[in-house]
């Protein structure tokens, strides 16, 4: 019989509003590279404009400062 060996996959995680929420505040370990990638899949959802205020504040001064972009799939952009 030969042991089944579970190898990780070269594939980055999925992100999730749920983790990119708790990346931003903390809950989950991240470096500033994350902070910002987890920016952007908010902004690109459009779920960072309908947070508390903080998080649409902060996403709105990282697309200022060329961190972060506009939504890329036609969401709609308010601040």
């Amino acid at each position: 019989m030969s042991k089944m060996i579970q190898l990780e996959l070269p594939f980055p995680e999925e992100m999730t509003t749920i983790k990119a929420v708790d990346i931003i505040d903390g809950f989950v370990a991240g470096s500033a590279q994350d902070i910002i990638h987890a920016y952007q899949h908010l902004i690109d959802t459009g779920v960072v404009w309908s947070l508390q205020g903080r998080y649409g504040r902060q996403a709105q001064h990282l697309i200022e400062v060329g961190l972060c972009t506009k939504p890329s799939n036609n969401q709609p952009y308010s601040c």
